[in-house]
């Protein structure tokens, strides 16, 4: 048990199994993986690979067919649904590559969307947006709805909504897919500015030069790790 206790995440065994007419198609395949607090790690490989169903397995958007999750030394593969959203609204944030703002919500409405779930006070969350818009730089874009607003500043928002409410661990696929590279850049800088606060990073991309940049990273293919290395980190000029 010391290694689930020591990770922040333990995979054992996991695999996952949908069905394609009338084949199974084996997203994941006895996948075995720990993750230690504070780590940042990048998950590649070509599409098909099990990126997406690992990311939302390790989210739990997902249920594995076999195999146990501990999160924080907990078997999240116990819990029932309800359980499920408390641990995912509490302890995990996600940022996607096509942003998942609420369109009719302003900025600040958007990021404190989680807190108003998780049943924060009306003057904590006001506290904690205030704080995130100044930290990300949108103060002046709080009013703004997605629409608004450029493709760096949805995603410094996405970012903000991800990280309000303090996570373990935040998962991002793809976040820079659909920026230019010099917003790219300025995204990736906030990730990992977070990442050096102590936030447990991991990245699923395509990218070979953000797979660099993370200190881990993890190579799959037809549902196995096939590759799990440690990497010199890189930083941008």
């Amino acid at each position: 048990m010391s290694d689930v206790n020591q990770s922040l995440i333990t995979l054992r065994g996991i695999s996952r199994t949908f069905a394609l007419g009338d084949s199974q198609v084996h997203a994941l395949r006895n996948v075995d993986l720990h993750v230690s607090p504070g780590e940042y790690i990048a998950v590649m490989g070509p599409s098909g690979s099990g990126k997406s169903t690992l990311l939302n397995l390790l989210g739990l958007l997902d249920r594995p067919d076999i195999g146990t999750y501990h999160l924080e030394g907990r078997d999240v593969t116990t819990l029932n649904p309800d359980e499920l959203a408390k641990v995912r609204s509490e302890r995990i944030g996600f940022i996607f590559q096509s942003f998942h703002l609420v369109p009719r919500l302003t900025a600040a409405a958007n990021i404190e969307l989680p807190l108003t779930l998780a049943g924060v006070s009306a003057d904590e969350r006001a506290k904690r947006v205030a704080q995130a818009l100044k930290e990300y730089g949108l103060t002046d874009r709080a009013q703004h709805r997605p629409n608004e607003l450029s493709g760096g500043q949805r995603q410094r928002v996405a970012i903000a909504r991800a990280t309000v409410q303090r996570p373990a661990v935040l998962l991002a696929d793809e976040p820079t897919g659909n920026l230019d590279r010099v917003t790219g850049e300025e995204v990736v800088r906030l990730l990992e500015a977070l990442n050096a606060q102590g936030t447990t990073l991991v990245i699923v991309t395509h990218d070979p030069a953000l797979g660099a940049r993370a200190r881990r990273q993890i190579k799959m293919e037809d549902g196995n790790i096939v590759s799990d290395t440690m990497n010199a980190p890189i930083t941008l000029p």
